[in-house]
């Protein structure tokens, strides 16, 4: 007798990025605009060794180091992994090396990419030196790349007051990451049921708690989870934040909550935004059902339910 074919386990692309701003002591200003200005500097540690790229602690006597100096623009290949298919930001937009450089001068090694026209190109030991972006802006990309280089060196360091005008004083750095998604198949089972405004979870059947999203597993037994349950829809607010920071593409006016929401069956709870009910009226064991906007794979939000607030005991484990 044939099986029934397995569903199809959904897919699709993700990006998770996250832009943040930082400031910059006076070590790591004095790195990023001396970039600016093709220098290039390092600190000196209490026991002599100069650090490329520069710290403000010295990572074995944890004490305070400010004593800048400067080094050379060349260096020597400590080690190297070729990078066939380059990524979206990488440095070049072709085949490269990334490599760690010991710039003349310095006693640790700098990760940067090296422009080499194939893998049989590149060696530990070969020299290098810095190629420099055209534009510089004090960031780690002023650095272009490192290409390969035959001339002198130049092993001597020079102090540095590390002053400049118009020193780079923060930086926004950019955190991106792009992947496929595969939910799995007790997470399609999951989605599927939530465009049909059902909500599905999964039973262990050794301890038999409902978990919500299901995993596919029970976390507790490690055994796998394969009875379905349909739960909710309504539930019940166990904890929850105040957004006060507008998200980037996301068209909710803040403040907003967000809570964790035990839904009834349901042995975990999960996240979603409640609306229906001025921000600071939002509380714990407050009775939400799902609000569905057409053609939506999942609510929108929870709306209070005008039930009596549910009692601690009945959802504290769940906290």
């Amino acid at each position: 007798m044939a099986s029934a074919p397995s569903p199809e386990v959904l897919r699709a692309p993700l990006v998770v990025e996250f832009p943040f701003t930082r400031s910059l002591g006076p070590v790591q200003s004095a790195f990023l605009t001396g970039l600016r200005e093709r220098t290039v500097l390092g600190v000196r540690t209490t026991d002599g060794r100069t650090l490329v790229p520069p710290v403000e602690y010295d990572p074995v006597t944890a004490d305070e180091i400010r004593d800048l100096v400067q080094v050379s623009a060349t260096g020597t290949v400590t080690t190297w992994a070729w990078n066939h298919e380059p990524r979206r930001g990488q440095p070049l937009d072709r085949p490269f090396a990334w490599v760690l450089v010991k710039l003349d001068g310095a006693d640790t090694a700098l990760l940067h990419a090296l422009d080499a026209p194939g893998p049989e190109a590149v060696r530990t030991g070969m020299r290098v030196r810095v190629r420099w972006a055209a534009e510089r802006t004090g960031a780690i990309t002023d650095i272009a790349c490192f290409e390969a280089y035959e001339g002198p060196g130049g092993g001597e360091t020079a102090p540095h007051d590390g002053e400049f005008s118009d020193p780079v004083t923060g930086i926004v750095a950019q955190a991106r990451l792009d992947y496929t998604y595969a939910p799995g198949r007790a997470q399609t089972a999951y989605i599927k049921a939530l465009s049909e405004q059902r909500t599905v979870g999964e039973r262990c059947p050794s301890c038999r708690k409902v978990y919500v999203p299901p995993r596919g597993a029970c976390p507790t037994c490690g055994v796998a989870t394969t009875d379905r349950v349909e739960v909710g829809p309504r539930g019940t607010v166990t904890t929850y934040c105040i957004v006060n920071i507008k998200a980037k593409n996301l068209d909710i006016e803040v403040p907003y909550v967000y809570a964790h929401i035990a839904l009834d069956g349901a042995d975990l709870a999960l996240h979603a935004r409640i609306a229906g009910i001025p921000y600071d009226q939002v509380r714990m064991g407050l009775r939400v059902e799902p609000v569905w906007t057409q053609g939506a794979r999942f609510p929108d939000h929870y709306r209070p339910t005008g039930e009596p607030d549910a009692d601690y005991d009945t959802y504290k484990e769940m906290v």
